[in-house]
């Protein structure tokens, strides 16, 4: 296969032939590069853990399950370091191509599994998500995109990041195919009676640039439409940006204590952003991480309330466009933050968020977001993508 894209890791051939018969047969999936492949080095991103790792004995379970279905595998995909970034810029492997927008990063962790679906290289992909790393790709390529509820899918043999936050997604081209795949991957695929009431997060929306918002109305308004009750809240009684606080010192504790031991040990090579990250992570305490514990505790209290009786929520995916090739840290950090306040909700209580490519501004794609409560997963795959059709 010609990747064109720069999305797969080279010299690594990875091809798996999936069962002869399956709800999946015929298709094709590249997996990100945290995912086991018996046999064969994960390398997380990041040259110095693949040195320092030995091969898999056994194929994660996660993408067992789609060569069971008969999905065969092509290739592993390049990702960010650890999966430690949104940008999808790795100074190792380099940036994959966002063929939506080639001039633009195609958004991360998950860089390569969006490109390579994006590009057409592959029916589908998966990703894994911590803090929008399928949700951020998804939005900036064009994709739908989901990161499945908290604990639905199996992390065993996926390397992780933060594990109370980490989870599987994935990535299509295609509404039909998305929900095909979750019918594989998620227990009991099973769907219940549509959405009835509606969130619209105002003060989600008032992190999105001021295009982003008006791109959106014409969906929200679809939406609006189609479920029984309608109602403009705001999430925080204070701040989405305190939310973000918490979200961080809770993941960046658990990062530390996933790879700190390895990081003292091999003195990995990270990229310069990445590794001012680990090293504020080096210094989150066990008394901050409990007390941000409890915050979050609140919130995921508060926002199970919210989701209760088949509730969807609504908010922009990423506050903008996709940024641009090698911009400079200052700009980069001030939309990641952004984007981080937006993408923590669905950490910080576990749930499911659906990410759908309905608008687009200035030639680059633009995704709008639902979220459910947790188990909710295939309501969101089955019902959202028809809502919108139906505007």
């Amino acid at each position: 296969m010609h990747d064109s894209f720069g999305a797969f890791i080279k010299n690594e051939d990875v091809r798996i032939p999936g069962a002869t018969t399956g709800p999946l047969g015929g298709l094709t999936f590249a997996t990100k590069d945290n995912f086991d492949i018996k046999g064969h080095i994960t390398g997380a991103g990041n040259p110095d853990w693949l040195r320092s790792h030995e091969p898999a004995t056994s194929t994660a379970p996660a993408v067992q399950m789609l060569l069971d279905a008969g999905a065969t595998l092509v290739g592993k995909t390049i990702m960010d370091e650890l999966a430690f970034s949104l940008n999808g810029e790795n100074i190792h492997y380099g940036t994959p191509v966002n063929p939506a927008a080639p001039d633009r990063i195609p958004g991360g962790s998950s860089s390569g599994s969006a490109s390579a679906t994006a590009g057409r290289l592959v029916d589908f992909a998966l990703g894994t998500d911590t803090s929008g790393s399928v949700r951020v790709p998804a939005s900036y390529c064009g994709l739908f995109g989901i990161r499945a509820t908290h604990g639905a899918i199996s992390t065993e043999g996926v390397v992780p990041l933060a594990p109370s936050f980490d989870t599987v997604g994935w990535f299509a081209r295609e509404a039909d195919l998305l929900y095909r795949v979750g019918k594989v991957l998620l227990p009991k695929p099973s769907v219940s009676k549509s959405p009835a009431r509606l969130l619209i997060a105002d003060d989600a929306f008032a992190l999105a640039d001021s295009p982003i918002q008006v791109v959106l109305q014409a969906e929200i308004k679809k939406l609006a439409e189609l479920t029984q009750s309608v109602l403009h809240i705001r999430l925080s009684e204070t701040s989405l940006e305190i939310w973000t606080k918490i979200e961080v010192t809770c993941k960046t504790y658990e990062v530390w204590q996933a790879h700190g031991e390895w990081i003292s040990a091999a003195k990995p090579k990270f990229a310069a952003e990445i590794e001012k990250r680990f090293l504020r992570a080096s210094t989150v305490t066990a008394a901050q991480k409990e007390e941000a514990a409890i915050r979050r505790s609140t919130i995921r209290s508060r926002l199970l309330e919210l989701l209760r009786d088949d509730t969807v929520l609504c908010l922009p995916t990423t506050p903008g466009i996709a940024p641009l090739r090698n911009a400079p840290p200052v700009a980069t950090d001030k939309t990641r933050n952004r984007t981080l306040t937006l993408s923590c909700i669905a950490g910080l209580v576990g749930a499911p968020q659906i990410t759908l490519p309905v608008a687009q501004h200035d030639g680059c794609p633009v995704g709008l977001s639902l979220m459910a409560a947790p188990g909710s997963d295939m309501n969101l795959l089955y019902f959202a993508p028809r809502l919108l059709s139906r505007g």
